[in-house]
């Protein structure tokens, strides 16, 4: 009788162990989904815009923005692994902000309820990069994400 519970009690601990790594690659490969819908849009405006290349587009280029070396240049983290002790003063202002609101929630948060209160519309184009930043926070210990997909602070 204590063989199979020991057996259920580590079949779940693995279990709930991949499922956590099944997770993590959902969320990887949901924000690259993103990406290639938000490319294929810029493609197909493109491609209107030159008729499929075959003529100018007469689209003035920007002149290049000066690099400026900060968080995420040069291999460097937006988002550092949460250590003891550690305050939201490491994280850049955006995602300062995005703590604050869900901190300041009233329960677990969805994407679309943090993009709101940034002030975005509520389409995939800009839901969605909240939605990968909420995951960036979840999976590097600053909050706490649900079943559901809401988040928590820690």
């Amino acid at each position: 009788m204590t063989d199979v519970l020991t057996w259920t009690i580590e079949r779940r601990v693995q279990l709930t162990e991949r499922a956590e790594l099944l997770r993590r690659e959902l969320a990887g490969l949901e924000v690259e989904v993103a990406r290639l819908e938000a490319a294929e849009v810029v493609f197909g405006q493109w491609a209107e815009a030159t008729d499929g290349g075959r003529r100018s587009s007469d689209i003035v280029e920007p002149e290049p923005e000066p690099v400026v070396v900060g968080p995420g240049a040069g291999g460097m983290r937006l988002v550092p692994d949460r250590a003891e002790g550690m305050g939201i003063e490491a994280l850049t202002s955006d995602y300062r902000q995005i703590m604050k609101i869900v901190a300041d929630a009233d329960g677990p948060v969805m994407a679309k309820d943090v993009a709101r209160a940034l002030g975005r519309e509520l389409t995939p184009g800009k839901v969605e990069p909240v939605r990968g930043q909420l995951r960036k926070l979840a999976d590097r210990g600053w909050l706490a994400r649900t079943g559901s997909g809401r988040y928590l602070p820690r």
